[in-house]
């Protein structure tokens, strides 16, 4: 036998495969797949400052390319730490392989107190990912990999982790004799049933005045639902469905789903039907289901679960979003009956107009930032974001997107995630600029790996918006606590020192007016930049809606009444 080993399989595996990127830190628990990988030329290994990094690299990846991200970690404290980008990515639904080490199998669950052997980690993966497999031979190493890829990519898609044990890595194993061995089958694709097909058509055929909610499960949909668009459709999208259709279709809300939009309730009142297509209709965009929704509801989901979450249905119809709208507009196309009433359409295109510029008039001092940001990004460039104030406003809600490939953020709403997935995407889309918006709290969880950015040259513009602390936090604090401010205050390095440090360009904004050109500035310099918005100049952000509700609630009820 050759001297083949399972390290090197793992590494011709992901190549034969279509993996040219994979995200990691080399450990004494995966020395033999790093080394199949310098063996294997096709391979960019990317050493990240640490597994958190790398796992949510990966994820941004594979959001930013359709491609399954990868992510290498050694056993024990290696694969732990991968696991708030493992939470993200089944939260986002992004296909990601994990492979990690694991002890050698003579000392698996015995507690030898052998080098960063952990109870149970294959429980610990399990329960974080959508699964978690490990190899227990050579012979079956490469069966595990193609279980594992298969399971990542059959919707609802999700990260799946792989264990391969240390002796086992070092184990040698036949070589596959040609490249189809090594390759997965596709996964199956689950198509609607013709009862579920044929009611959906009786209902769409009977609305006049129907909408849409797309989510992040019609991601793959895109043609199909700018083809019921042209019907006469309205569209909201989920924050995470966002760019599914273009923002210029003037029947495209976007992610302008209705909490705090007097607009967008008034359309969810009139319609008569309302298509959710791959959403989860998720608590912190329906306010926790209170939101009112139409109550001909129809769900169109591939996970069958789906049917009894949030809100109820009139019809569930299990199967994958973009093979069950080809198939409903094919049945449409046999002649020009159900279409939508007219005046419907154009209400939903004026409510549009009237909703985008009812917030605006929210933000204060950053009207226009939504604006300038646009007039100055390339179109298909990627908009990367944190969990931070701008984001949840006018980043989330009102800028415009093309492609939903363009919609990068924590779908999980975690705090600190958007500076790699960020890196991510632009490390796997070298052909498009990466805008990235977070906060000076979230930037300042992972802002080592602003050396693995310099490091890969990654094209990417840092819009750091700097409060001084946890802005939204201290929105919830005027809201709940009738503005006691607890450890929502930052000591933090000087931004521009930090950028000089690393050896990158980097710019201050002081003015409103001056954001736009400032970030032109930046997008016109190849490779990783910053620019440090001084919140503290410019002026304090509003409370968003539901907060903003809330606090004039409060000091509503803390007035005296005054007796006649």
């Amino acid at each position: 036998m050759s001297n083949y080993l399972v390290g090197h399989l793992v590494a011709d595996f992901l190549k034969h495969n279509g993996v040219d990127i994979v995200f990691g830190i080399v450990s004494v628990h995966n020395i033999p797949i790093m080394d199949g990988i310098t063996l294997n030329d096709s391979i960019q290994m990317v050493m990240t400052r640490g597994e958190t990094g790398a796992a949510h690299m990966a994820d941004g990846l594979a959001r930013a390319t359709g491609k399954v991200g990868v992510l290498i970690s050694s056993t024990g404290p290696g694969a732990s730490n991968a696991v708030p980008g493992l939470v993200e990515a089944r939260f986002a639904g992004t296909p990601l392989l994990h492979i990690t080490g694991q002890s050698a199998t003579t000392h698996l669950g015995r507690g030898t107190g052998a080098v960063h052997d952990v109870p149970d980690q294959l429980g610990m993966l399990s329960a974080v990912g959508k699964g978690a497999h490990r190899v227990h031979s050579a012979s079956e190493a490469l069966v595990v990999l193609k279980q594992a890829w298969i399971e990542a990519l059959t919707a609802p898609t999700g990260p799946v982790s792989v264990e391969i044990p240390i002796d086992i890595q070092r184990a040698q194993v036949a070589r596959p004799s040609c490249a189809e061995e090594y390759m997965a089958s596709a996964p199956v694709v689950r198509e609607p049933e013709q009862w579920a097909l044929e009611r959906l058509e009786q209902m769409i055929r009977a609305a006049k005045r129907p909408m849409i909610w797309a989510g992040g499960g019609a991601r793959a949909a895109n043609e199909e639902l700018a083809a019921l668009l042209d019907k006469g459709f309205g569209m909201v999208t989920s924050w995470n469905g966002h760019g599914v259709v273009s923002d210029d279709h003037p029947s495209n809300l976007g992610a302008l789903n209705g909490p705090g939009s007097p607009a967008v309730q008034d359309l969810y009142d009139q319609a008569d039907l309302l298509l959710v297509v791959g959403s989860r209709l998720r608590g912190h965009e329906t306010l926790d289901q209170k939101l009112k929704l139409p109550e001909n509801l129809v769900k169109i989901d591939v996970d069958p679960a789906a049917e009894g979450r949030s809100y109820p249905c009139t019809l569930f119809v299990c199967g994958d979003a973009q093979v069950t709208l080809h198939r409903l507009l094919a049945r449409l196309s046999a002649d020009s009956q159900g279409q939508a009433d007219p005046a419907f359409t154009q209400k939903v295109r004026s409510a549009k107009k009237q909703a985008i510029e009812d917030f605006r008039q929210t933000l204060g001092p950053y009207t226009d930032f939504a604006a300038q940001l646009r007039a100055v990004m390339p179109s298909s460039a990627i908009f990367a974001r944190d969990v931070t104030l701008s984001n949840s406003t006018w980043g989330h809600r009102i800028f415009p997107l093309h492609e939903q490939s363009q919609n990068i953020y924590p779908v999980g709403a975690g705090i600190g995630q958007g500076l790699q997935l960020g890196i991510g995407a632009a490390i796997g889309s070298k052909d498009r600029k990466v805008v990235l918006l977070t906060g000076d709290g979230g930037f300042f969880f992972n802002m080592t790996e602003l050396w693995t950015a310099v490091q890969e040259n990654a094209d990417i513009v840092m819009i750091v918006m700097n409060d001084g602390g946890y802005g939204v936090i201290k929105h919830m604090q005027d809201a709940m606590c009738e503005g006691r401010y607890a450890h929502s205050n930052l000591l933090a390095p000087d931004l521009l020192k930090l950028a000089e440090l690393a050896g990158i360009p980097a710019w201050r904004v002081d003015r409103a007016e001056d954001f736009g050109a400032t970030v032109k500035t930046a997008i016109e310099t190849y490779g990783p930049t910053l620019v440090e918005v001084d919140m503290n100049c410019i002026g304090p952000f509003p409370p968003y809606y539901p907060y903003s509700a809330m606090i004039e609630a409060t000091k509503a009820s803390a007035q005296p009444t005054t007796k006649s």
